[in-house]
Order: C-alpha cells, then sequence, then structure tokens
C-alpha cells in the first residue's frame, strides 16, 4: 500500500514515510492510494473475535509489507487492554462509550497503537522524532499518556489555555520527561497552524519532526476499528442491516474512520456528522460552498471547537475533490453522493445542555458534552427523518469523553458529582508542569530550535 498526498504535489510514501513525517511536503494528508474491502464473510466473521483480532484484521491490508504478521498482532494486544461498552438505550440504540482507556477518551485507541508504531520503526532506522501536536482537548493528554517514556521520541504538546478543562490540562502536564506543553492564548485551530508551519519550515528539518494528530495517517487507521467492532456486537444474526452512526465531530479524524469504514465495506446506511457551533461542515454539505469559521467558536464541547477540520481535505478527497490545506476548492467533490452518505447537523451549546438533562432523566444516560453532541445529533436526523426512525434500526452514537473529565458542567446540570475512572485519580493533587508562549510563529521558532 502506497500513500498520496492529498494535494497532489507529493510523490506517494510507504506506511512507514507517512506515519512518521505526518504531513505531506506540499502540506496535504496523506491518503491511501486504494480502500481495501473486506469480504462480507470476513466482516460478519468479527462475532467471534476479540478486539485486538478484529484491529488486527482491518489494519492488516493498510500495513502488509511494512510489518510483520507477529509484530501487528503483538501491537494491537499491547495497545487494546481495556473494554469497549456498547450500553443499551432503548430500541435498537446504542452509545458506544470509548471512554474506557488510560485517559479516558477516544483519543487512546489511537495514540497508544500509533506509539507502538512510530517506536517499530525508529528503533529500526535507529533514529529518533520530535513530535508536535495541537490539542484542543483529549488529543495533548492521549498521545502524552500514549508516547511518555518512549525512547526514540520527544514530544511538545500545544493548547489553548482558556478552552480546556482543568482535567484535561493536568493529564498532559503532570508527566514530565519527554513530554512538553506549551499554553497559548489561541484558539485551537491557531495552534495547529503553528505546528503546520512548522512541519513547512526547511530551518526545521534536522529536528526531524512529526505530528500525532489526525492530520497524521497513523492516527486515522486505528480509529477505524472500532465501528466494525460495534457492529460485530450488536448485528442480528441472518439479519441483513445497515447501522446509522452517530459521530460529534470537531478536526473529523473519528469521523474519517468510520467514513473509511463504510467504503471498506461495512454495512453503514448513513454517518451523521455533528458538530457544535462550529458549523463550517453542515454548511457546506448543505450548499456546496465551504467558509472557514474564524475564529473558531468556544462551546462546552471544547475538544470540538475547530473553525477549519483538516480531516475535511480527506472528506473531500474521497468523494473525489481536492481541497487544500486552506480550505480551498481545487476540483469539486461528488456532492449528490455526499448528501446521500452523510448527515450533519450544528448543535448549540443550550442544546448540548439540554440534552445531557433529558439523557439521563429519561434513560439514566449519563453524556458528557462531546458525546451530547452526538446524541442530539441523531434525534436531529430522525427529526428531518421521521420515516427512519424504526424500532429495529440499529443505531450507534459514540460517546468520546469520560464524563468525570467535565465534572463542573456535569454537576451543573444533574446534581451529581461523576465517578472517577481510575485513569482519573489521584491527579488533581500532582504537580503541573508546563510554559507559556506568545501566539505567533517565530516564538515556537525560536523554542523549537532551542530544543534541537
Amino acid at each position: 500500500m502506497r500513500y498520496y498526498s492529498t494535494n497532489l504535489s507529493s510523490e506517494p510514501v510507504s506506511f512507514s514515510q507517512a506515519l512518521l513525517k505526518g504531513q505531506a511536503p506540499d502540506k496535504g494528508l496523506y491518503m491511501p492510494e486504494t480502500i481495501p474491502v473486506l469480504a462480507e464473510e470476513a466482516i460478519l466473521g468479527f462475532t467471534g473475535k476479540t478486539y485486538d483480532e478484529i484491529a488486527f484484521e482491518v489494519a492488516w491490508p493498510y500495513l502488509a509489507g511494512a510489518i510483520g504478521e507477529d509484530e501487528l498482532h503483538r501491537i494491537v494486544k499491547e495497545a487494546y487492554d481495556f473494554d469497549v461498552p456498547l450500553e443499551h438505550v432503548g430500541a435498537r440504540k446504542y452509545v458506544m462509550r470509548l471512554d474506557q482507556g488510560p485517559t479516558a477518551s477516544f483519543k487512546d485507541f489511537a495514540a497508544r497503537m500509533m506509539g507502538r508504531l512510530m517506536q517499530y520503526y525508529l528503533k529500526l532506522e535507529g533514529k529518533k522524532l520530535l513530535i508536535l501536536t495541537a490539542t484542543s482537548g483529549d488529543t495533548g493528554s492521549a498521545v502524552a499518556n500514549a508516547f511518555y517514556g518512549l525512547d526514540n521520541i520527544e514530544l511538545v504538546v500545544l493548547f489553548p489555555r482558556a478552552e480546556v478543562t482543568d482535567r484535561q490540562r493536568k493529564q498532559m502536564t503532570t508527566l514530565g520527561k519527554n513530554v512538553r506543553v506549551l499554553a497559548l492564548d489561541a484558539k485551537f485551530d491557531d495552534c495547529q497552524a503553528l505546528v503546520k508551519q512548522a512541519f513547512a519550515d526547511p530551518d526545521l528539518d534536522h529536528l526531524s519532526l512529526s505530528s500525532a494528530n489526525s492530520i497524521n495517517i497513523g492516527r486515522l487507521i486505528p480509529q477505524i476499528v472500532y465501528y466494525f467492532y460495534a457492529f460485530s456486537r450488536l448485528r442480528l444474526e441472518n439479519h441483513p442491516e445497515k447501522t446509522i452512526f452517530s459521530v460529534p465531530s470537531g478536526n473529523f479524524g473519528d469521523m474519517m474512520g468510520g467514513l473509511l469504514a463504510m467504503k471498506m465495506g461495512l454495512p453503514v446506511k448513513k454517518i451523521i456528522i455533528a458538530t457544535n457551533a462550529n458549523d463550517a461542515f453542515p454548511g457546506f454539505l448543505r450548499t456546496g460552498k465551504y467558509s472557514k469559521i474564524e475564529p473558531s467558536r468556544n462551546c462546552i464541547s471544547s475538544a470540538m471547537n475547530v473553525g477549519h477540520p483538516s480531516n475535511l481535505a480527506r472528506v473531500v478527497a474521497l468523494y473525489g475533490g481536492v481541497m487544500d490545506e486552506l480550505g480551498t476548492m481545487h476540483k469539486p467533490a461528488d456532492m449528490d453522493l455526499m448528501r446521500k452518505e452523510l448527515f450533519s447537523v450544528s448543535i448549540p451549546d443550550e442544546q448540548t445542555r439540554e440534552t445531557i438533562r433529558h439523557a439521563y432523566q429519561a434513560n439514566k444516560l449519563m453524556l458528557e458534552p462531546h458525546g451530547a453532541v452526538g446524541w442530539a445529533g441523531l434525534k436531529e436526523y430522525f427529526k428531518a427523518n421521521p420515516d427512519q426512525d424504526l424500532e429495529d434500526q440499529l443505531c450507534i452514537s459514540l460517546e468520546t469523553a469520560h464524563p468525570a473529565k467535565f465534572p463542573d458542567e456535569i454537576q451543573r446540570l444533574l446534581g451529581i458529582v461523576p465517578t472517577l475512572p481510575k485513569s482519573l485519580e489521584g491527579l488533581d493533587g500532582k504537580k503541573e508542569i508546563y510554559e507559556e508562549l506568545p501566539n505567533n510563529y517565530p516564538d515556537f521558532k525560536e523554542y523549537l530550535l532551542k530544543q534541537s
């Protein structure tokens, strides 16, 4: 499998090159030249397999020839040693709780596998990497945890100081060792722009920079797996059906996993892309015209405060178009097919809060703000398409973070303090270490040069 750049101006590369580089030299994002399609019998056979076994089967077509089978088996078994609960809500509607990993976030699924793959290739080549990642909340903590203590990797995380919760911040800032954290008075999009600018700066080539954001193809491949897993556990025997997935979406890495799963043959009726007030994509899907949200809007679903989703370039590529890193469309996508397969809606904060209240009062379903956006998106889809709200229709909404990461909001809305998972216990008393940096590229570049 070779990987091409969405900007179409860089040479295709191997998986290991795409993984370790992160972003293509032409500032595009790497995509597989072909999407492997799994046989129906293989997909149905996942019902009898464990999560790590499914992870191997899904990832192998992308990595065959780039890593040995035994090594990949080892990596996925190490990475996925936690549960993936599928909480029944009513009829055939479920919430997939991706919040049971070491940082209580769905980002653990991608970060743990990606970190192990990176370490594998770096050891083979005797190299070191300086990973730059911008975070709007959970990416930073998941990546920091996954890469913490790895011999061949140094990590620098940038985050918008005012737009992450205390617990999200402390998951990054209490580690130390090879993890360094920078707080900026900025938006996530500003942090991400600094990272992308550094990748394109020839003065920094000697630093061997790479990314752990969802711009890295190594983040996306692991995120395909849990869509197949959920279907394998919830499908009815001898009942041909297609699933509706609702995905709370910010930088679009999570929903790209679902989109790739669908293109690989997973029976999907519709993918609902639920955003917060940063509604660039719902507008694009409706009108065919794309306009970034600048600056991004600050919402309680903080990890989704993204005004220009990086992975939109990959979405456009899957539908035959070309969009560059600035959001300029160079070739139109097949909007008719996109509208057939996708539904998108923007959920404002007040609706998010009301969804949290109602889900708990009606079903004892505890959601945090991001999962609430996903659940509200499913409700909005059925409002717009009442003929699809059938008793036997399988629906899976993704919960992307543990409610205990947002204790103030949950307590304010429900009057209860969510129980801490083991991964968050003792965090509040740990010492934090991080630096503050102005929101400009010269200062960031100077900081990086001092690390060399």
